[in-house]
C-alpha cells in the first residue's frame, strides 16, 4: 500500500511529495523501516528500495509484521541529483528534528520523524558523495554502541565504525531517531551518483537476515553472514593529501594494507612528474579511498581501520 505521509503546494501549481510503501502480514508484529534519499546525489538506496519491495512483495507470506520502505525522502534533490533540497541550500540531514511551524523543509523533517518514530528498527541507507568510495559499512554513534552493535553485526557488511560523537550529527535522522528511543543503524557505501549492484543486493540479504532475527522473516534460504570488523573511533587513521595535484591509485576499498605500503600517487601531468607518495601509516583495513581524482592540499584520499590502537 502506497501512502503519502507528506504534501505540499510548490509555487507553480505542483505538489511536493514523499510517499512510502508499506508491506503488512499477520496480526500484529513488528514495524521495520528502510529509508533513503536524504542526499539527492546517493542513488544505492533507490536498488535496495526496489529489491526489498519487489521480493517481500511477491513473498508477502513469509513476512511477519510491517515493512515500511521510504525510497525518497528528499525527492527534489534525487530528480535534480543534488546533495541537499534545491532552492534551500540545506542539507536535509541537518535540519532534523524540523519544526511543525518553520519552513517547508523544517515542516518536512518533522512529519517525516513523526511518521517514522516508534519504529522497531530502522535502515538509514546512504551512499559516499561523488569524491570518495565507501565499502559496505555500518555507522554507529558511540553513545549508542551497546545497544546497536548487536543488530549491526547480522546486516552482513564488512564494517562497523563506532564513531564519536560530534555536534553535528546532532541535526541528523539517525540521531533524531535514536535519541528518541527509536533505534536506527546508518549504513554507508559506494559511491555517490552511481549504483553498485553488487554491494546493493548484499544490504538487502542482510536486512532480509536482521529481518529474520527479530522474527519478521521465514526465508530458510537465506546467505550466510560473515562477521564484520567492529571499529572504534581512536583507531581509524586519516590520510590528507600534502599537495594538489591529480590523484592515481590502483587500490580499491576493503582491502588490507601494508604500513609503509603505497595507496597512490599525486601527480603533475604537466610536468610528468609524482609530487607525493600517499601511503599507509600503518597496517589496517582500507575501508575508505578517493574516487573523485583532482584533489587539493588537505583533501581527504584514504581511511583506514588501524588494527592496532593508534
Amino acid at each position: 500500500m502506497i501512502k503519502t505521509i507528506v504534501s505540499t503546494e510548490l509555487p507553480v501549481d505542483e505538489q511536493f511529495r514523499i510517499k512510502k510503501n508499506v508491506l503488512q502480514n499477520g496480526k500484529g508484529g513488528l514495524r521495520f523501516c528502510v529509508v533513503t534519499g536524504t542526499h539527492g546525489d546517493e542513488l544505492e538506496g533507490q536498488m535496495v528500495c526496489y529489491e526489498l519491495a519487489k521480493l517481500v512483495g511477491e513473498e508477502l507470506n513469509m513476512l511477519n509484521g510491517t515493512l515500511e520502505i521510504y525510497p525518497a525522502l528528499n525527492p527534489l534533490g534525487i530528480d535534480t541529483i543534488q546533495r541537499g533540497i534545491p532552492n534551500f541550500d540545506l542539507d536535509m540531514n541537518r535540519i532534523f528534528p524540523g519544526d511543525p511551524h518553520g519552513t517547508m523543509a523544517e515542516q518536512t523533517a518533522n512529519a517525516i520523524i513523526e511518521d517514522i518514530k516508534g519504529a522497531d528498527m530502522v535502515i538509514d541507507i546512504h551512499s559516499s558523495n561523488l569524491y570518495l568510495r565507501e565499502t559496505p559499512q555500518v555507522r554507529i554513534n558511540v553513545q549508542n554502541e551497546d545497544s546497536l552493535v548487536p543488530y549491526a553485526k547480522l546486516l552482513g557488511m564488512d564494517f562497523v565504525w563506532v564513531h564519536d560523537a560530534a555536534t553535528v550529527l546532532e541535526a541528523t535522522l539517525a540521531h533524531t531517531l535514536n535519541t528518541n528511543g527509536t533505534p536506527c543503524l546508518v549504513v554507508e557505501m559506494g559511491v555517490g551518483q552511481r549504483i553498485n549492484h553488487k554491494m546493493c543486493r548484499r544490504l538487502v540479504g542482510g536486512i532480509l537476515n536482521l529481518m529474520q532475527s527479530m522474527g519478521m522473516w521465514s526465508d530458510r534460504k537465506m546467505p550466510d553472514i560473515t562477521p564484520p570488523l567492529i571499529c572504534k573511533g581512536n583507531q581509524v587513521s586519516f590520510l590528507n593529501a600534502e599537495t594538489s595535484g591529480v590523484f592515481l591509485t590502483e587500490l580499491k576499498c576493503g582491502v588490507e594494507v601494508d604500513k609503509g605500503e603505497t595507496i597512490g600517487l599525486i601527480v603533475d601531468p604537466l610536468k610528468g612528474k609524482v609530487l607525493s607518495t600517499v601511503t599507509s601509516p600503518q597496517r589496517g583495513y582500507l575501508f575508505t579511498i578517493r574516487a573523485y581524482p583532482i584533489v587539493y592540499e588537505g583533501s581527504l584520499m584514504a581511511r583506514i581501520y588501524n588494527y592496532e590502537e593508534i
